[in-house]
């Protein structure tokens, strides 16, 4: 199976201070207060009643530093103290051992505990140490979940691979269950699927991206958040992984497994785990992330916030993140035809004898609700009226908390005298690889992807003057739909003679919902060309070199024009 995993990973724990403790001569320890009336009370125990053993190795406080690890031993489930060149200290069978926390950072593990109402005895004891509340817990957690496996068959193996927790995650407090179901029903099928592995930028970029960064692969723990088809894992190992852990929360997980048992020098080096990265827990911290975690505008979905939350968990603190960060590219626009086709999908609500009944009334939120729906399609970089600017998300840095709300301040220069109908935006993501940094690009007038770009169209255009300034906002407040409410402002000041005495002369917004867009899906349309302007004035490459001063000086999010 595509599943299997070495017998050397394990679960391990390291820097725990312990001490082991004997029974004392009565072999019991003393009974119950007389408050615990249940039987089924958890026990109680005092490290005072049982004599630690002496070991030369000790630090000073008596306790000695080591290594805990669950393993499996045939149906048994083990836990093992290590110290040293791997020398085993202690060890307990699960089956018949209990943990207690003596404290938020210290806990006791009991061996063989028999309780009855005259007494409790054990065989042998450990004290733990741990150090922070965190990695208490952590344990707690892991010594529950290997426990129970112990009993289940088929748990352990699964428990090795990876698995998943029963603690009611982050994505399920923020994501109303509805929209992920349909949204995990979605990724579950393969025309989907096929659908994205047949954007052959998307797919050739990423496959270029890792295959010319193996240094970054090889020999390296790698997780692929939200995996899909698993074809970034195979990516992965095809560039030398040692291993890669390849998570997907829908039922895709089952095509994935045998995708990858049909490529067989591969899927040694691949494991599937199914369940959400908020929740499943792994053997070993990863070197490096892959993802495709972008939706439209980049945000939308909010995977970008799973793929945060998977580098905080899984990845380790010189790891590296494959894409690294992402930009939001923003600029005008002037589309007569685009905004005459979305105000004349009211006029149906203008008739006032249709069967005898007077449609009128709603011509008003009809027209409003058709400006509300961004537009998805291809467009030709010509209608943009201004240079772009750009705003930054750096993965590796940024926390999951940014993403709630994205503030975009906006600032252009007209290029030419026109009409402007809204804001167009687009997005490219950066693979910042040790030996060659790739981009991948949904820009208008690049080789056209699925993601196509995105138009935030004004009931209200705006007239400007070449050289005229556009300034306003673009606000994006995430919703539990697993997509944002766009909130998009954009104001001209006065031009011209006088123009220092003057303010704000026009002003146009518009309220948006990126979950709903307007999918048009036209290929980008001849426009006759005016004023003797060029397209390089305009669309700028997106082949920009990393700037530093993009991610450290200004900050994880910052807004920049889009120039080289």
């Amino acid at each position: 199976m595509a599943s299997v995993v070495d017998a050397e990973r394990r679960f391990e724990f390291p820097n725990i201070l312990i001490s082991v403790h004997s029974p004392s001569s009565s072999a019991s320890c003393p009974p119950p207060p007389p408050s615990s009336s249940s039987s089924s009370s958890p026990p109680s125990f005092s490290p005072s009643t049982a004599s630690a053993s002496s070991s030369s190795s000790s630090s000073p406080s008596g306790k000695s530093e080591v290594v805990a690890r669950f393993s499996a031993d045939g149906d048994a489930i083990r836990l093992r103290f290590h110290q040293g060149n791997d020398d085993v200290v202690v060890e307990f069978d699960l089956g018949s051992s209990q943990i207690l926390a003596l404290s938020p950072t210290e806990s006791i593990c009991i061996d063989n505990f028999h309780s009855n109402k005259l007494k409790r005895s054990y065989s042998r004891a450990v004290t733990m140490t741990f150090r922070t509340e965190e990695e208490s817990q952590s344990f707690h957690q892991a010594f529950e979940q290997w426990k129970c496996a112990g009993g289940e068959s088929g748990a352990v193996s699964q428990l090795e691979k990876g698995f998943v927790s029963t603690n009611r995650s982050k994505f399920d407090e923020k994501i109303e269950s509805a929209s992920a179901k349909m949204y995990f029903h979605y990724y579950g099928q393969l025309l989907h699927q096929q659908n994205m592995l047949q954007d052959y930028v998307r797919t050739g970029t990423y496959y270029a991206a890792v295959i010319e960064n193996r240094v970054d692969f090889q020999d390296r723990i790698v997780v692929d958040v939200g995996a899909g088809s698993g074809i970034l894992s195979l990516f992965a190992a095809q560039a030398g992984a040692k291993h890669v852990y390849a998570i997907e929360a829908s039922d895709m997980v089952d095509y994935a497994r045998q995708l990858i048992s049909g490529n067989p020098l591969l899927e040694q080096r691949i494991t599937v785990v199914k369940g959400k990265v908020e929740e499943v827990e792994l053997p070993e911290k990863a070197d490096i992330l892959i993802s495709e975690p972008m939706g439209t505008l980049l945000v939308n979905e909010r995977m970008l916030e799973s793929y945060v939350i998977a580098r905080d968990r899984f990845l380790t603190s010189d790891g590296k993140m494959f894409p690294t960060l992402g930009r939001i590219h923003m600029a005008p626009f002037s589309d007569e035809y685009l905004y005459v086709e979305i105000a004349n999908k009211a006029l149906f609500w203008q008739q006032n004898n249709y069967y005898g009944v007077d449609l009128t009334p709603l011509y008003g939120s009809a027209f409003k609700g058709y400006f509300a729906q961004p537009v998805v399609d291809a467009f030709d970089p010509r209608l943009l009226v201004a240079p772009a600017v750009f705003h930054t998300l750096d993965f590796s840095r940024m926390k999951e908390e940014d993403l709630y709300e994205i503030d975009i301040p906006l600032h252009f220069v007209a290029s030419v005298g026109t009409r402007v109908h809204g804001l167009a935006c687009w997005f490219d993501v950066l693979f910042d690889g040790s030996s060659v940094q790739r981009w991948l690009t949904t820009a208008p007038g690049a080789p056209t992807t699925h993601w196509y770009q995105l138009r935030c169209v004004l009931s209200q255009p705006l007239y400007v003057m070449a050289g005229q300034e556009i300034t306003g906002q673009l606000h994006l407040v995430a919703h539990n739909a697993q997509s944002y409410t766009m909130h998009l402002t954009m104001t001209t000041k006065m031009w011209g003679a006088g123009a220092e005495q003057g303010g704000v002369i026009q002003m146009s917004s518009g309220k948006m919902d990126l979950k709903e867009p307007y999918y048009r899906m036209s290929q980008p349309q001849p426009y006759a060309w005016v004023q003797d302007q060029q397209p390089h004035q305009l669309m700028q490459s997106q082949e920009t070199a990393l700037l530093s001063q993009d991610v450290s000086s200004s900050g994880v999010i910052s807004t920049q024009g889009s120039g080289p």
